[in-house]
């Protein structure tokens, strides 16, 4: 009986001290994490309310967690549902909100004339980076990331980041915009073409990657000619004014990435595209024009809140690197 007993006590000790090993208990939590995340309620960037509901504090295991979580159920005052609910620090929420309304709303009634209603995305989780045991820990252990792997429209439709990132012209538009579009609000955001890990979701967080937060991480390059027009000017859907787009002979790829050599990785679970969508849909896809040139920022509106004391600066003089993936 002592025997079993000793054996299992030794046991549990290993397990913990891989676990520990897993998660780098030598890495320390950023004191700005800590600062931000009370700035944001300082400045009220977040209203609680049914869909957006403060909870108790999340420590551990090792540095994962944050000081003040929220459980976020719905977005842009309850007509965008998620289909997962996610657990968010502070200072990413008011930024989401901000890329939905000004970005992904706008870029939904563009080309397909109608708003997004459901997304489905991943929050909190403490790992490592990419999954990988030992990594540095991602900005999702502190609830600063949030991934994108869907966007589900009024009447229905599915666009999957998976399935339309190189799938009908209307697809591939909308999701070039609003990857584009999250580079103005995020300071990391990565997308298929990003690495073997990005192949099927959208990551966006608000990392800081040097000191100061100057640095921005928008991967990958691409060619695409944006076709939103600046934030405030009144947007006229496509099945009303279609764009005068004349499609080029023999247009070059849309982007300059290349193919996931590798078809798979362990993400989260996905939501299959509908290929009949252009079949049944009365609104027209646009045809994307051949690019032009490859994609520069475009100078950013301001955001949805005042730059956080220590936390990032606003994003209108970012400086553009590849970096570390997460």
């Amino acid at each position: 009986m002592r025997y079993g007993f000793v054996a299992f006590s030794a046991f549990t000790l290993f397990s913990l001290g891989l676990t520990g090993c897993a998660l780098r208990p030598f890495e320390q939590r950023e004191p700005w994490r800590t600062q931000a995340e009370e700035a944001c309620l300082a400045r009220g960037l977040v209203t609680p309310s049914e869909d957006v509901v403060p909870t108790k504090a999340i420590d551990g295991p090792g540095v994962c967690g944050m000081e003040h979580p929220f459980r976020v159920t719905r977005l842009a005052g309850g007509t965008v549902a998620l289909k997962q609910r996610m657990t968010l620090a502070c200072p990413i929420i008011p930024e989401v909100e901000a890329w939905l309304a000004g970005t992904v709303q706008p870029a939904a009634q563009l080309y397909f004339g109608q708003p997004v209603v459901e997304i489905n995305s991943g929050s909190y989780a403490c790992r490592g980076r990419n999954n990988q045991l030992g990594a540095k820990l991602s900005e999702h252990s502190f609830g600063n990331a949030v991934d994108v792997m869907s966007f589900r429209f009024a009447d229905g439709y599915v666009v999957t980041v998976k399935g339309g990132w190189r799938g009908t012209e209307a697809e591939q538009g909308f999701l070039r915009e609003v990857f584009l579009g999250a580079c103005n609000h995020f300071t990391t955001v990565l997308a298929p073409g990003s690495n073997i890990y990005h192949y099927d979701h959208l990551h966006l967080d608000l990392a800081r990657h040097d000191p100061r937060g100057l640095r921005r991480i928008c991967k990958p390059l691409i060619k695409f000619q944006p076709q939103l027009p600046p934030p405030g000017t009144p947007l006229s859907p496509i099945r009303k004014k279609p764009p005068a787009w004349q499609p080029a002979p023999d247009p070059a790829p849309i982007d300059v990435e290349e193919d996931d050599p590798y078809g798979a990785t362990p993400m989260s679970r996905h939501e299959p595209a509908n290929p009949s969508r252009v079949a049944r849909s009365p609104v027209p896809a646009p045809s994307v024009p051949a690019p032009t040139q490859a994609y520069a920022p475009r100078p950013s509106a301001p955001r949805s809140a005042a730059a956080l004391p220590d936390g990032p600066l606003p994003l209108s003089a970012p400086t553009w690197s590849s970096g570390p993936i997460y």
